[in-house]
């Protein structure tokens, strides 16, 4: 038995979960998220937590039973709390502007790089060179972050690029080392 599939997931206040066939629809103060339940996974309600529980003992079943509790888990935190994802722009000259709702990012090229907001994430730009991504869905706040990170990555002699905030850059040292 998977031990993430097992675990009930716990329904905060505020947050409405209806189910009807195999689509998961959930309701919070952040917004709307839906997710069609593959089949064999069935999704109950049981008091004021969700329990996932699988048809059998296949392998397939057992793949999707820890998956389907984690992203039905991730729905029911992002409708109720949101997810962030924070990126951090490091080198000299390097910078960001908020631009209505997306965001300008100048990074060392012979241009400025706009990056639009895509539906459902928002962008807030910190000083110059801390950019938040928020969104209720997980999945695309860190695809919208990762995208950004590589518009510049972190270059591995002196740091400079869009890091995330909480990534380790190992550095290398230069050819006058050896």
């Amino acid at each position: 038995m998977s031990r993430i599939g097992k675990k009930p997931i716990e329904i905060p206040k505020g947050v409405e979960i209806s189910l009807q066939q195999d689509v998961l629809t959930v309701k919070g103060k952040l917004g709307v998220l839906t997710y069609a339940i593959p089949a064999g996974i069935s999704v109950n309600t049981e008091e004021s937590k969700l329990v996932v529980a699988r048809a059998t003992d296949q392998k397939r079943h057992r793949a999707l039973h820890g998956l389907v509790r984690s992203l039905v888990n991730n729905m029911v935190v992002g409708v109720s709390e949101g997810f962030t994802r924070t990126l951090e722009i490091v080198g000299i000259g390097y910078r960001a502007k908020k631009e209505g709702t997306g965001i300008t990012l100048s990074v060392g090229y012979s241009h400025p790089v706009d990056v639009p907001a895509p539906e459902g994430i928002t962008f807030d730009v910190e000083g110059t060179n801390k950019i938040i991504v928020k969104g209720i869905d997980k999945q695309r706040v860190g695809q919208v972050a990762a995208d950004i990170r590589k518009i510049r990555k972190p270059e591995p002699y002196k740091g400079k690029g869009i890091r995330y905030s909480d990534e380790v850059i190992r550095k290398k040292e230069g050819k006058t080392a050896a």
